[in-house]
């Protein structure tokens, strides 16, 4: 099963008053785990990107001024999410609603809900009244999230796609036995077999006085079960 985690940084919060998106980030999960491909693309935003969103993102306009605007680079992010891939977003309401925006200007089908899971959603039901931001969910499950200086799409998605494993029940969710999963330096997940050694069988033969009483305790019997089977 592929999933999509993605993630976006704008200029601010609505694209219904001129407001873009700067920056989209996706990670690629199989079965639930991150394969190692990611597409990230800093996007022109054809406007001012205002101090308040820079000092959250920390993407200058001087950075922008030389990438490809929207139009020029949406193909590669649709080609990457797939047709039929579920979307695994954190907040998806403020991402979808300039990610669809967006696909409106230049021509293109909005990305339907029913791709979506939600993770502030799955956090809420699972957590109610706790916080359920990004950063305090790596909190809770001792996600390493120290790199997140700015808020950053590919990063975000990176935080959010281990946010998740953990959201669904960690590597070893429900009541099987599984093989003992590490997560190695290079960001992926390993399995070893665990070596169980195995005991031989104990004798369980009774021994002649067991024998013997209970040949004793069936002469005490009346009108035994067995008895009425084999006169049936």
């Amino acid at each position: 099963m592929r999933e999509i985690a993605l993630d976006t940084e704008t200029t601010g919060m609505d694209p219904f008053e001129g407001d873009r998106i700067v920056e989209i980030g996706a990670v690629e999960m199989v079965n639930h785990l991150p394969t190692g491909k990611t597409c990230q693309l800093y996007i022109n935003p054809e406007r001012e990107v205002p101090q308040e969103a820079i000092a959250v993102h920390g993407i200058t306009n001087e950075f922008l001024k030389d990438k490809p605007v929207f139009s020029q680079c949406y193909s590669d992010f649709l080609d990457f999410i797939g047709e039929d891939s579920k979307l695994i977003i954190h907040n998806a309401e403020f991402d979808m609603k300039f990610l669809n925006w967006e696909l409106e200007q230049v021509g293109h089908a909005p990305l339907p809900w029913n791709r979506v899971i939600d993770t502030l959603t799955m956090a809420r039901k699972k957590f109610p009244g706790s916080p359920a931001n990004l950063d305090a969910l790596c909190r809770r499950f001792n996600i390493d999230n120290s790199d997140r200086t700015y808020h950053g799409a590919l990063l975000d998605s990176e935080l959010l796609a281990e946010v998740y494993l953990e959201l669904l029940g960690g590597l070893q969710r429900g009541l099987s036995l599984s093989d003992n999963v590490s997560k190695g330096n290079d960001g992926m997940f390993t399995s070893d077999k665990i070596e169980r050694k195995l005991r031989p069988a104990r004798p369980h033969a009774p021994s002649a006085e067991e024998l013997a009483a209970h040949k004793e305790f069936l002469k005490e019997l009346t009108e035994p079960l067995w008895e009425k089977v084999k006169g049936a």
